[in-house]
């Protein structure tokens, strides 16, 4: 007789195993259960931090929340539904609480809106084995157990009532629990907003929800004009070369990590040679680049401003247009979320073949040989965009090039809970150094043109980063309870000496207002005055130049007009 395969005994016995046989009542307890304390390390973290002074309170708070979720998994019982549901919860719950557990972001709407927004090499930093790690350990297997075992289901009526019951029941008892202890639940959640949009799996899918009735919301979104009685001013009429302001928009620099703002380390050396005007009280209108990009370039200030606002208003690049100033979009990050759509465009990742790029990013530098080119060719009036990279985290030491990597040992991973907050602090310090040496470039190509062009920059950041700071990393923290790290913002401008003398901008004076209160309100306003547009639309107490800005500007020089011209419409594949 042939001997069998020396796998064939272990093969059978593994096929005799029984699958565990369990009521779909109890799999709804047991997986509501995991759910509540698995896949909630963050939420309960900071809970108990609320909870402080009465650890019974939080326990009460606990078991209504476990009762509440299991009322909310009984009516899903049902055969062919219940699996799948529970696999849904389980995968929502483990992929969110990843974010929460290693960098403390809460997966709110904004954040689900800047998901769909990104594009596949800023979504590959997040793809580590940290992330594959934790979702084999509290995604797959879980489900996989799930999807083994049989579950008992009863007769259609009998299953309606005895499911109704529990439900009932656990509703009502989580009531009671919340009915008991009323005052300090609600005094919590009242002043700890957060808390809840950290629960897993209601938040994230509550966010989701909120952010597919806003898109669908706008579906028929109609853009309303705004500032089309703009004209170009007599100033700069009168300029006698052609003016033109570079905005350099930032991405991820915090202000308190910038040596202009008092920062310990000398983060930028080339910026303080050029003597730029600073300001050193700035505040971002978001924590999150698809809100704060749009505020910066929308007429709304902070306090009124909406995503819906933002994009049924046109915004500053259609008034510039309307005075016949032309606008061009460079954009080195991931679009200028609708800002730019019937501008001038040029994704500088597209470019092909350039050293400074690499899996679909490309350093901040790639901007400087097209912006030296396009100044050389520049005769009328305009405004150039700059979309940066800049600081963009996890991976910040691929933000910069290896000769700005001054201050090590640095992180050189995304995965960031692999590295010491010192590590992470000198990689983020080598962008802000990078983005120093970026800003000073353009200012001097500025200069270098400066025979033949008034020229000018200004630089803001969308909003700034944690490091690490109460156990919070990146950016997207709700701007209720978000960190002074995510929502202090470098402000920063410079004037060539044509451009000084042409539009009579007093930079002495600039320089007493440092310390001036300065946000995204601003923007809008002082770019406007820097182009000398005439509006209604234009509002002079949020120019931030405006009180420095001489009204007995130069007279006019010989052989120039302003010229009215037009921008080509592009789009983001478009070249230069």
């Amino acid at each position: 007789m042939s001997r069998g395969s020396p796998f064939g005994d272990r093969v059978l016995t593994f096929s005799r195993i029984r699958r565990p046989e369990i009521g779909s009542v109890v799999l709804s307890a047991l997986v509501a259960a995991y759910l509540l304390l698995a896949t909630n390390n963050s939420f309960w973290n900071r809970a108990a931090s609320y909870f402080d002074s009465s650890k019974a309170s939080l326990l009460l708070f606990g078991a209504a929340l476990y009762l509440a979720l299991f009322a909310i998994l009984i009516p899903m019982s049902i055969k062919y539904l219940m699996k799948p549901a529970l696999i849904f919860f389980i995968l929502v719950s483990a992929s969110a609480s990843y974010f929460g557990d290693a960098f403390g972001i809460i997966v709110d709407r904004d954040m689900i809106g800047n998901a769909v927004v990104t594009t596949p090499a800023e979504a590959s930093h997040f793809l580590t084995g940290s992330l594959a790690q934790h979702l084999v350990i509290y995604a797959l297997l879980p489900s996989l157990l799930v999807a083994w075992v049989k579950v008992r289901h009863r007769r259609f009526l009998l299953k309606f009532v005895v499911n109704l019951l529990f439900f009932t029941v656990a509703l009502f008892a989580a009531g009671g629990l919340i009915y008991s202890n009323f005052a300090t639940f609600a005094y919590v959640l009242r002043e700890h907003t957060d808390l809840m949009k950290r629960f897993n799996p209601t938040g994230p899918l509550v966010a989701a929800a909120r952010y597919g009735l806003s898109t669908y919301r706008e579906r028929n979104l109609v853009v309303q004009p705004l500032g089309t009685d703009a004209r170009q001013g007599g100033r700069i009429a009168q300029a006698g070369k052609p003016v033109v302001v570079v905005i350099v928009a930032g991405e991820t620099a915090r202000a308190m990590n910038f040596s202009l703002d008092g920062y310990d380390r000398e983060t930028n050396p080339e910026l303080k040679a050029l003597g730029v005007v600073n300001y050193s009280n700035a505040t971002s209108c978001g924590t999150a680049t698809a809100v704060s990009l749009p505020c910066m370039f929308s007429v709304y200030p902070r306090d009124e401003y909406s995503d819906w606002k933002a994009r049924s208003t046109e915004n500053l690049v259609h008034v510039l247009t309307h005075a016949g100033v032309s606008v061009s979009w460079w954009d080195n990050n991931t679009g200028s979320k609708g800002i730019a759509d019937l501008i001038s465009f040029a994704s500088m990742t597209k470019q092909k073949g350039s050293p400074l790029c690499s899996r679909g990013e490309c350093l901040d530098e790639i901007f400087l040989g097209e912006l030296d080119r396009k100044l050389g060719a520049t005769t009328g009036n305009s405004v150039i965009v700059l979309h940066q990279l800049g600081s963009h985290g996890p991976s910040y030491y691929r933000r910069y090039p290896e000769a700005f990597r001054r201050f090590t040992p640095d992180c050189r991973t995304a995965e960031l809970m692999r590295c010491t907050t010192a590590e992470i602090v000198n990689a983020y310090d080598n962008t802000i150094l990078y983005t120093d040496h970026v800003l000073a470039s353009v200012a001097k190509l500025l200069e270098k043109h400066q025979d033949r062009l008034a020229g000018a920059m200004i630089y803001m950041s969308d909003h700034g980063e944690s490091l690490g700071e109460n156990g919070i990393y990146l950016h997207g923290a709700p701007y209720a309870i978000a960190p002074k790290e995510q929502t202090r913002v470098p402000f920063i401008a410079w004037f060539s000496k044509p451009y000084q003398t042409a539009m009579g901008v007093d930079t002495d004076c600039l320089a007493k207002e440092k310390d001036q209160p300065r946000s995204h309100d601003n923007l809008f306003h002082t770019v406007l005055g820097m182009m000398d547009v005439q509006t209604k639309t234009y509002n002079r107490a949020l120019d931030a130049f405006a009180a420095c800005t001489r009204p007995d500007a130069q007279k006019p020089a010989s052989g120039f007009h302003a010229v009215d011209s037009q921008p080509v419409v592009g789009t983001a594949s478009g070249v230069l």
